[in-house]
């Protein structure tokens, strides 16, 4: 991928050289740095494992005391649920009951 060095737009390529969709400018291509370059192209595919059937489902555990069981270890998780410039609340699911509550009930 190239950026424009006029308006930083991305760049096309055309016949050998980079074009720019933005502005027009045009610059040769460099095969020699475009080496260096990655891309998804030829990239060997990636193994997606599937967890959703593990114990603990990938979470983090923590000590917290649940307010059903009195089991003193929770999963957690944060999770954006107020307007963007709120803060995220954090979530627990207790590892015996999976009672779930936030960090702010009591």
């Amino acid at each position: 991928m190239e950026f424009c060095d006029e308006c930083g737009s991305m760049m096309k390529t055309e016949n050998g050289t980079w074009i720019c969709g933005s502005c027009g400018y045009e610059k040769a291509r460099d095969e020699g740095s475009e080496k260096g370059m990655v891309t998804t192209t030829g990239q060997e595919e990636t193994e997606i494992v599937d967890i959703s059937d593990a114990e603990d489902s990938g979470r983090p555990t923590t000590t917290a005391q649940c307010p059903q069981c009195d089991n003193d270890r929770a999963y957690w998780y944060m999770q954006q649920i107020r307007a963007a410039d709120e803060s995220e609340t954090r979530f627990f699911v207790c590892t015996e009951c999976e009672h779930k509550w936030r960090e702010d009930d009591h």
